[in-house]
């Protein structure tokens, strides 16, 4: 039992699983996710669509692998922060106890007083106490600390990987898109989306620079008086309202689209390039493909529209129609039409409640390497010689021969000179 405990708490153990998890997450990467299986097989191949959705690769965060993996990993680094802290403890107590004093990596013999050379070196205050033959000894030991600098690296890897794993198994992620003025629910969740105003910044050639949106959230549990927050989500300059990360994804054309009936207003909505909007309570539905512009990128006076009309999922016939014109397949007593065409914009909604546990993870990492790399274990100490002078040795677990260097150079003043 001994042996499996050990092993589980390893290093080699630990890589073995970085390793797989690594390969897990780039198949996530690579794979696209959340495909059915007539999709998985278009893009690859039949086998490869059972293989990939009998893996759980479709959706590999939430694979019951992935997790299990995720767990072992964890319990790793725990088991091996937790077996390591009694020695960690008992290293930090002895580090000035005279009998653990170690192998020096430095000796000067005939100092007179060790306390100048304490001084430059930047010793703390020195431990007075008695070696085995009752001379006078004085230990100081600097950067205790560094003792903890594997240890304080695996509790942020710990943190990192569980702040990692439990985000991408929890997260919420939506896409809204419209045009200024509309209201758009957030997926199945008490939120809905205000877009009060979008901008499309062009270049001298027409072609779009900068796209922002200004932005209400709106927290409708309490819908006679819904709370809302302000934000503006613009490319690489995402907007944060009610725990939310909003990010400007993309942006596209839209069209207004009109019925009207021996002159009588029907419908009128707002159709994105690529949406269809059913017409009344009829079979019908019209697919805006695109607005026509010229060769600069910008809209033309009269622009024109691609349409594609289906009937029920059939598909009908296509053509393209000039502004107010109105669509001819629909009958001589319906007038239906695309005008005022303007850009929509297109918004990723994520919330990821574990953001701030990677991030603290990052941060405990990061201080765990200062303390392993930059506050290296030192000890200096000092016996009290019969003939009144000090023999003052030290030692260095790492870099020894560069503390010893320092030492002796930091010694020349206080030595007895011959």
């Amino acid at each position: 039992m001994k042996k499996i405990w050990k092993f589980l708490g390893s290093m080699q153990f630990a890589i073995l699983l970085l390793v797989v998890l690594i390969l897990a997450c780039a198949g996530g990467s690579f794979i696209t996710q959340g495909l059915s299986y007539e999709q998985y097989a278009e893009l690859y191949s039949e086998r490869s669509a059972g293989l990939i959705l009998g893996l759980g690769l479709d959706d590999v965060y939430h694979a019951w692998w992935f997790v299990l993996i995720t767990a072992f990993l964890c319990g790793n680094l725990l088991l091996c922060n937790l077996i390591r802290l009694p020695q960690l403890l008992r290293r930090g107590k002895q580090a000035d106890d005279p009998a653990h004093l170690g192998t020096p990596c430095v000796e000067l013999t005939g100092v007179r007083d060790p306390e100048p050379l304490f001084a430059r070196l930047r010793m703390p205050r020195a431990k007075e106490t008695t070696d085995e033959a009752g001379r006078t000894l004085r230990i100081a030991v600097q950067n205790r600390a560094g003792l903890w600098g594997a240890w304080v690296c695996h509790l942020g890897i710990l943190l990192l990987i569980l702040g990692f794993a439990l985000g991408q198994m929890t997260k919420e992620e939506y896409t809204v898109y419209g045009v200024p003025g509309e209201t758009k629910r957030v997926g199945d969740t008490q939120y809905a989306l205000r877009i009060r105003d979008f901008r499309v910044d062009r270049a001298e050639n027409g072609f779009a620079e900068q796209y922002t949106a200004d932005l209400s959230l709106l927290d409708l549990s309490d819908e006679s008086a819904p709370l809302a927050e302000d934000t503006s989500a613009s490319v690489n300059h995402p907007g944060s309202a009610f725990g939310f990360r909003i990010y400007q994804n993309s942006m596209g054309d839209a069209a207004k689209l009109t019925v009207r009936k021996d002159g009588e207003l029907l419908q009128e909505t707002w159709v994105c390039q690529g949406d269809s909007a059913l017409i009344l309570q009829t079979p019908l539905y019209v697919q805006l493909r695109s607005v026509l512009r010229d060769e600069a990128g910008a809209e033309t006076a009269a622009p024109g529209y691609a349409y594609m009309i289906y009937v029920g999922d059939e598909f009908y016939t296509m053509n393209v129609q000039g502004a107010g014109e109105s669509i001819p397949e629909l009958g001589p007593n319906y007038e239906v039409s695309f005008s005022e065409s303007q850009s929509y914009t297109l918004l990723q909604i994520k919330r990821d409640r574990f953001t701030p546990l990677a991030f603290l993870g990052g941060v405990v990492t990061l201080l765990g390497l200062l303390l392993a790399f930059y506050l290296q274990l030192r000890k200096l100490w000092a016996v009290r010689e019969e003939d009144g002078t000090w023999t003052v040795r030290g030692s260095s677990p790492k870099g020894g021969a560069l503390y010893a260097d320092r030492v002796r150079e930091a010694a020349t003043p206080a030595r007895t000179r011959p």
